[in-house]
């Protein structure tokens, strides 16, 4: 798969909020797609919020929303989603990706499918700047919550302004998710010690089938390992674990294939999560999705949220936790 996002080919329509029309950023990228039809709005929940969208529909053809977050800047997260950490925030300068992955639940929060960038940067570096200040500890920033933190950086340049901000403010560290090899970014920065660049991973027959546009699995081992091999710390991410036929082959084929190549002397943190949906999510999803297996099941919720059965979660997570420790200490080993 190409580095980055095929702009002449991915956006046709940008939606520019008249409050940012003038904005240094808007203009850069607006130039980046000189055949795109450029349309004028005052203020993106005119284009993003409308209800009577079709997620999927739109998933063909994105339109790139440019605006102003004007609302929070970073959420605090519960502890037991961090890595290690005491103070735990994420923050979206975007919303949606460019992937398709089938369980992924942004198509079931949001009603649209376009991708809404946040231009102002700046704002958001002011927030985390505070929070920060906040804490004698470390506080941590988890980008990827809402989109992919590099797949699209070939036109928001996000990770590149950002690196310079933590850079400087070594008490704040921030996490990049992404199952991107769009690595061009890292590989001409110098790395830092506060970041951390983590990739998720599910097996290869699981990902052609419910990863739709994602880089193959041995294309992201690839990256990876030229990243740490540049000096970043790594993050493994393997999240959400589906449960599926075979899974014990599938998932050891997996890490034997990651720690055959991965640089583990960089290897910050490995994270394992399973598959839980807010359960409004899910219904959307399964009429969004209706001949996808994986809405199929077998499910049961619990406390509003969609998941696979208890047992099965316990099996599964504990088959990954015995196989992870025979390659990483359990002090880098976090169940999300």
């Amino acid at each position: 798969m190409a580095e980055g996002l095929k702009e002449d080919a991915m956006i046709n329509l940008i939606y520019v909020e008249e409050d940012v029309r003038q904005h240094p950023r808007t203009k850069q990228i607006i130039a980046r797609f000189p055949k795109a039809t450029v349309l004028t709005c005052q203020h993106h929940k005119e284009i993003f919020n409308p209800s009577a969208q079709n997620f999927r529909l739109q998933k063909k053809n994105p339109a790139l929303i440019l605006a102003r977050q004007t609302g929070k800047f970073v959420h605090p997260i519960p502890p037991s989603y961090g890595i290690g950490g005491q103070n735990n925030f994420y923050f979206s300068h975007m919303l949606n990706c460019m992937y398709d992955c089938r369980y992924c639940f942004l198509q079931g929060m949001y009603p649209s499918a376009h991708y809404l960038l946040f231009v102002n940067y700046e704002d958001f570096q002011n927030e985390i700047e505070k929070q920060t200040l906040k804490n004698k500890d470390a506080t941590w920033f988890f980008s990827g919550y809402d989109c992919d933190s590099l797949a699209m950086e070939s036109v928001t340049g996000f990770a590149e302004h950002f690196f310079s901000f933590f850079r400087k403010r070594p008490q704040a560290w921030v996490e990049l998710r992404t199952k991107s090899v769009a690595t061009r970014v890292l590989l001409g920065s110098n790395p830092f010690s506060n970041a951390v660049i983590a990739f998720s991973f599910t097996p290869e027959e699981l990902s052609k089938r419910i990863e739709i546009g994602v880089p193959t699995v041995d294309a992201r081992i690839k990256a990876m390992n030229e990243v740490a091999n540049h000096g970043w710390k790594i993050g493994l991410r393997i999240d959400p674990i589906i449960d599926c036929e075979d899974f014990e082959k599938r998932y050891s084929g997996l890490f034997t294939k990651v720690f055959n190549h991965l640089n583990i002397e960089r290897l910050h943190s490995v994270s394992l999560g399973m598959f839980p949906l807010p359960q409004p999510f899910f219904k959307k999803m399964e009429k969004l999705l209706p001949e996808e297996p994986l809405m199929a099941g077998p499910y049961e919720s619990q406390e509003g949220k969609v998941s696979f059965p208890s047992k099965i979660q316990e099996e599964r997570i504990d088959f990954c936790k015995k196989l992870l420790l025979q390659y990483i200490d359990k002090k880098i080993l976090f169940c999300c």
